[in-house]
Order: C-alpha cells, then structure tokens, then sequence
C-alpha cells in the first residue's frame, strides 16, 4: 500500500507586495501605488487588471510604512485596569468607537493593578508608536511618561488622576456619589452604616470612603473603626470584613460597597443572614435589578468616561497640544430598587 505523501512546505508564505500586483497585472509600480491610494491618472481598464491582481494574490496595503512617513500611526493605546472588570467592557467600547471615527486602531491590555506592568505596558505602546494614550492608572508616578509626552504622544488619564505630572483627566463623582448615597441610607433611618473599600492608595477608593465619612458628619453620627475596612476586593477579604461588621452586640444595619464587586460579594453574605440590611453600592452591575430585593447602585456612565477620555485625545492629536491640562469630573446618579431603602431592623 503506498503511503501518501506530505508536503514540506509552510502552510504560511510571504506577504504579496505592490512589486508582485505589477508583475501579474503587467504594469508599472507606479500605477499600483496609484490605485491602492485611489489617486488618479489610470484608465478603468489598468485600474481593473490591477484590482483583479490584487484579489487573486491577496494583497494588503502596508499601512505602516505608508502612516510613518506621515509621522502618525493611526493607532492609539489603552491600558485598563482588569479586562475582565465588566465596568471595563463599556469604556473599552466606547473608546474605541470614537477611534474608529478617527480612522484609528485601538490596541489595548491590562495593568492587573500592577503599577510596574501599566509601566511596561505603556511604555510598550509608544515604542510602537501609537499616537496617543488613554491611561486608567494603577501607579501614582507618571513621570516616566513625560519623555513620551514632550515628543508629541497625547496621553489622557480615566478613572483616576496621573501621579506627579499634570495631564488632561477624566474622571467620576467618586466623592460625590459615595456621600449621596450613605446620605440616602442615613435618610431611611440608618445610624451604624458599614464602609467595605478597596485598597486606600487607589484615588477612587480613597474618594469614596472621603464621602461615606463626610455624609456621616453631615448627620452628626460618629463613625466607629470598626464600621470601615479597606483592602483588595478579593472574596474572602471582602466576607471577613462584611461579616465582622453585621456581628457583636451593635452591627451595623447598613452597608455602602465602595465598587461592583464588592457588592457582589455582600449580597452573598447578606443573603446569608435572618435578618434585612440595607445595602448601597458604588457601580451597577448585571442582574442588581432582579435580586430580591434589588441592589441600590450609585451608578457611574462608563460609557461617558470612555468617550470623554478619547475626545480628549484626539483634540489633542488634532492641533490642541498646547493647552492646558483639564480636568473632567461627570455626575454620578442613584438608582433605586430596594435595597437602600430598607429600614433599620431594630
């Protein structure tokens, strides 16, 4: 029985260039160039044998080469905080959209909360050239952008200010929101009201327990240290702390989540218990309207941010480098749904 035999060739060849186009269409490099750039000087008949080539070899215009010797890259980076963070996936979105408006490509990757690797991220988008930069910032020292910066590279930061340098900046009513909302529950009769953060260096963190402590003070209620905890939004982190304050002789009969997941992880434990909390969170999230009862959310427009955050950027690529940093601080909103509007159980 005769054995078949295989080839050893690569499956993959080389890229079909403007040179190999002419030669199969039987004209000048010149023409080709023409055409891809839909310039004009070519007959309909060229212009079809050139495209036919095109198509048969599977040729690409090299947009690289062509946008370098234009000094832009059409291409922009974002570096986010987590990819998987569902508060992401819309300012991701809308990023993008108004690069696509722009006739630009969007590259983007994740810091994982590592100051370092934002670092090594963003500095690795400008070694590629792109010719901006949206920044949600893990680090509190963007120094090591300035170089970047001078050389022409716009850079906006999301969600968080820059460290150290001024730079135009987009960002929510961390502050704001947090106090509307402990004041929603202060409103409803809650005295002892549980504050459940992420870590203190991070400026929204940080904002948000500003304005759980202010709302506090408003009403003239004392907070106790045990009614705050700040930390990483790991699960188990997260249980402890919820559970540590819903116990003892004076448990709290309230608690305000400083983000999403967070809260995901209260309404596990307050799921738990025989008795009704209130509970608030900062940042809606899927499926909080179908709970039972649904999760009052202090909402933030990602969205918004993302589009803000790429505007910015690209009147800056437009002609406004030299402007002013500003900054662009938009409106939270609370939404209702049951909740937050629980009275004290005692």
């Amino acid at each position: 029985m005769a054995e078949t035999a295989r080839g050893t060739e690569s499956r993959y060849g080389n890229r079909p260039t403007m040179k190999d186009v002419a030669a199969r269409a039987g004209v000048g490099l010149k023409t080709v160039s023409r055409v891809v750039n839909g310039e004009s000087g070519v007959t309909p008949d060229t212009e079809r044998r050139v495209q036919e080539a095109i198509e048969a070899l599977g040729f690409r215009r090299n947009d690289s080469a062509r946008v370098l010797r234009k000094g832009r890259t059409a291409s922009i980076g974002l570096v986010l905080e987590d990819l998987a963070d569902p508060f992401y996936g819309p300012l991701s979105r809308a990023v993008e959209e108004v690069a696509r408006a722009h006739g630009a490509l969007l590259i983007n990757g994740s810091s994982a909360e590592d100051p370092d690797r934002e670092q090594e991220l963003a500095l690795a988008l400008c070694a590629r050239r792109v010719d901006g930069l949206v920044v949600i910032p893990a680090g509190d020292d963007h120094r090591y952008l300035e170089p970047e910066i001078k050389a022409g590279v716009a850079t906006v930061f999301v969600d968080r200010p820059a460290g150290r340098i001024d730079a135009d900046t987009v960002l929510s009513d961390n502050y704001g929101g947090a106090r509307d909302g402990v004041a929603h529950l202060i409103a409803h009769g809650h005295r002892r009201i549980g504050f459940i953060g992420d870590q203190p260096r991070i400026h929204t963190a940080a904002e948000r327990l500003r304005g759980y402590r202010a709302a506090m003070e408003d009403a003239g209620l004392p907070v106790d240290e045990a009614w705050e905890s700040l930390g990483t939004t790991d699960a188990q982190r997260v249980r402890a702390a919820a559970e540590a304050m819903l116990s003892g002789p004076a448990p709290v009969t309230a608690v305000f989540a400083g983000n999403n997941r967070v809260t995901v992880t209260v309404v596990r434990v307050l799921a738990g218990l025989s008795r009704p909390v209130a509970l608030v969170g900062f940042d809606d999230f899927e499926l909080a309207d179908l709970l039972q009862p649904g999760v009052s959310v202090i909402a933030q427009d990602a969205a918004a941010l993302g589009r803000t955050a790429a505007e910015r950027l690209f009147r800056r690529l437009d002609g406004g480098q030299d402007a002013a940093p500003e900054r662009i601080e938009l409106a939270t909103r609370l939404i209702t749904r049951g909740s937050g509007e629980l009275p004290p159980a005692e």
